[in-house]
């Protein structure tokens, strides 16, 4: 009996090494993440080959998995950067990226997990710098900010574009201005509204009198033609015809009582 512990003693602790190989050598990749391979004795990281998938891994237990997230991930910036005429704006923008999943290895040996902080944060930073000097406040108060949100993104692009990580997009959720000039921003473009608006009034005006003015000339040219059209001769045949139609009524009594300066017929009648 008592030898029997001493027996099972190696056996004991070749169990413990046993789990413990394989507790380091078992990996397990979640959801929405990609595992690099970290080679001790070959040539440290592994970048000719696609990153550890989701799921379980076994690996030598002297080697390590070092796990990305793969998803796509935002990134929240208050930005103060200065106009073209030298003002200081702050820029709410946020950004959309992710690491390039075929290049993670690339990305673990040249930059790290720290890959934001190195490599997005700066280049944000130094496309908004770029873009938003181009611009007054006023154009970026008032008309310009998808402009500068898509030139932000394509400058930003350019310069992730060899650091093996992708961005999907840059919104500009807020563009602030100090107080004195956004006062001054929206005095100006009120009066510009009511100016317009006041021009609009006056070609309106404008147009309305014009109409009025055609309309008269058009009554008159027509005044003209029919008075120079109706002679005497035509006068007394539209006498004569409205004579005869009304001579023709059963219900009429007509007298002729004497014909005036026209030569028409004065007629009285009654039903």
């Amino acid at each position: 009996m008592e030898k029997l512990p001493k027996i099972a003693l190696p056996f004991i602790i070749v169990g413990i090494i046993l789990v413990v190989l394989l507790a380091k050598s078992a990996v397990t990749i979640g959801s929405g993440e990609a595992g690099v391979l970290y080679k001790t004795f070959d040539n440290g990281v592994v970048t000719d080959a696609p990153p550890l998938g989701e799921g379980f891994h076994i690996v030598a237990p002297w080697n390590k998995v070092i796990v990305y997230e793969v998803r796509q991930q935002e990134l929240f910036e208050k930005m103060k950067v200065l106009s073209s005429n030298g003002l200081e704006i702050q820029i709410d923008a946020s950004a959309w990226y992710e690491p390039v999943y075929n290049d993670l290895g690339n990305l673990h040996q040249s930059l790290g997990e720290n890959y934001l902080d190195r490599v997005i944060k700066p280049a944000i930073r130094s496309a908004a710098r770029s873009v938003v000097g181009r611009y007054t406040p006023e154009q970026l108060y008032s008309s310009k900010r998808d402009a500068i949100q898509d030139e932000i993104f394509d400058e930003t692009k350019k310069i992730l574009a060899k650091q093996y990580v992708q961005l999907n997009e840059v919104l500009v959720r807020d563009v602030t201005l100090p107080n004195t000039i956004k006062d001054a921003i929206e005095r100006k473009l009120k009066q510009e509204q009511e100016s317009l608006e006041y021009e609009f009034r006056l070609v309106t005006a404008a147009k309305e009198a014009e109409k009025v003015i055609i309309e008269a000339e058009g009554k008159a040219e027509s005044n003209r033609i029919l008075s120079a059209s109706l002679t005497d001769k035509i006068l007394q045949d539209k006498g004569i015809d409205a004579t005869m139609k009304l001579a023709e009524s059963p219900n009429s009594k007509v007298i002729v009582i004497g014909s005036g300066d026209s030569g028409l017929p004065i007629i009285l009648g009654n039903q």
